[in-house]
């Protein structure tokens, strides 16, 4: 028995007298890679990206463990909503409009101790003191820094469309615009290089492209890590109190915290190991969230149908944002027909062994999407489901 069969074994022992759908999240795979983080972290705390588990529970369990510590968030509503349910250290990592999120940030004293918010422009502190109303409190402040990489003179441009901030001046600036406000705090810088850490650099069958992402990433690296540390620099010497330069992702943890300016790195994704950290060379990781369909029909031989399963992920439209039938091995999709809305024909041999009844595992392309579409996990140990937990969904909450 191959180790998938073996695991497909465990979850169907696991799950038998329960319906699918459903997801599963296997604790000793997400235990493992939790311990790889760390591991690559090399002594420097991870900060857990809360859009990559969209799970209370899950969150704690990864925050308890030694090396993880603090929570990156990503919408305000969701900030304060952890801060009240006792997350201490959250990092809103991207700009938030939320008027009445801002109101409540700075009306409450707990609230403005838990959270910071990340901004990269001076509009937006206008925007939080016009929503202050009668709220006093100091709002804690990040700063983030573009990241990417500018060739030929900056006519090339590789990384994500985020901050305007990239020179150590221009960054410099706004530190000086947050130090002359009163009822402002810069405490944090943060740069996500996802050009780095969330890009694959051996895609299968495409060994010419996958060297080229291997040169421009090491290339990204280098000149990423210079300019970082200078504007660090540049902004310690405007806050030299500052308490934390965040960066990186599951993709570049070791890289990230190998330079002296980062002092603590960013990741989540890499606890669930969805299928889009399958083509890397830095780490590798154990699928530990997967989701089950039923099987409802067998339209004939090397064929069977399940329920539903059309679950694209978020990014620009392409096969690689599709989730993949897992386990039993050796199925694959209709390419006339694909994922559907409200059911999914599989063909290869391993269908004609397949009942009515029977789960189809899946994994989704990206990570913490999966829990917008069920209101539970279901945590897997061995072969027992030891406890089921809901995710953001289950608890009413729809951040996005």
């Amino acid at each position: 028995m191959t180790p998938r069969a073996a695991d497909r074994a465990r979850y169907d022992r696991a799950t038998a007298g329960l319906d699918a759908p459903l997801a599963v999240v296997d604790l000793e795979a997400f235990d493992a890679n939790a311990d790889d983080l760390v591991r690559r972290a090399g002594g420097k705390p991870v900060r857990v990206a809360s859009k990559s588990l969209r799970c209370r529970a899950l969150l704690e369990r990864a925050l308890a463990r030694p090396g993880f510590a603090g929570v990156m968030s990503f919408t305000l509503e969701e900030s304060l909503w952890l801060a009240r349910a006792g997350f201490g250290d959250v990092l809103l990592a991207y700009p938030s409009a939320d008027r009445a999120g801002f109101a409540e940030l700075t009306a409450d004293p707990e609230l403005a101790r838990s959270v910071t918010v990340t901004v990269d422009d001076p509009a937006q502190l206008d925007l939080v003191e016009a929503a202050r109303g009668d709220g006093r409190e100091e709002v804690r402040v990040c700063l983030e820094l573009d990241t990417s990489l500018r060739l030929l003179g900056g006519r090339v441009r590789i990384g994500a469309l985020r901050s305007p901030l990239r020179e150590p001046a221009e960054v410099a600036e706004l530190a000086r615009s947050v130090a002359r406000r009163p009822g402002f705090r810069l405490v944090g810088l943060m740069g996500y290089e996802g050009h780095v850490a969330g890009v694959g650099d051996a895609v299968e069958d495409r060994p010419v492209r996958s060297r080229a992402v291997r040169l421009m990433q090491s290339a990204a690296r280098r000149e990423l890590a210079g300019r970082r540390a200078a504007v660090v620099a540049a902004v310690r010497a405007v806050a030299p109190d500052l308490e934390f330069v965040n960066g990186g992702g599951t993709g570049s943890v070791q890289y990230t915290a190998a330079e002296d300016a980062v002092t603590e790195v960013a990741a989540g994704s890499g606890l669930y190991v969805p299928r889009l950290f399958d083509h890397y060379t830095s780490f590798s990781g154990r699928p530990a969230a997967l989701f089950a369909q039923p099987v409802v029909r067998r339209p004939g031989v090397g064929v069977v149908t399940v329920l539903g399963g059309g679950y694209p992920a978020s990014g620009a439209a392409g096969r690689d944002r599709l989730p993949v039938p897992y386990l039993p091995e050796g199925l694959r999709y209709d390419p006339m027909e694909g994922p559907g809305e409200v059911q999914t024909p599989l063909l290869g041999s391993a269908a004609d062994d397949l009942l009515i009844g029977d789960k189809v595992w899946f994994r989704h392309a990206k990570a913490g999407e999966l829990c917008e579409r069920f209101d539970r996990l279901h945590l897997v140990e061995g072969d027992r489901v030891a406890a089921v937990v809901p995710t953001y969904r289950g608890e009413g909450r729809t951040f996005l």
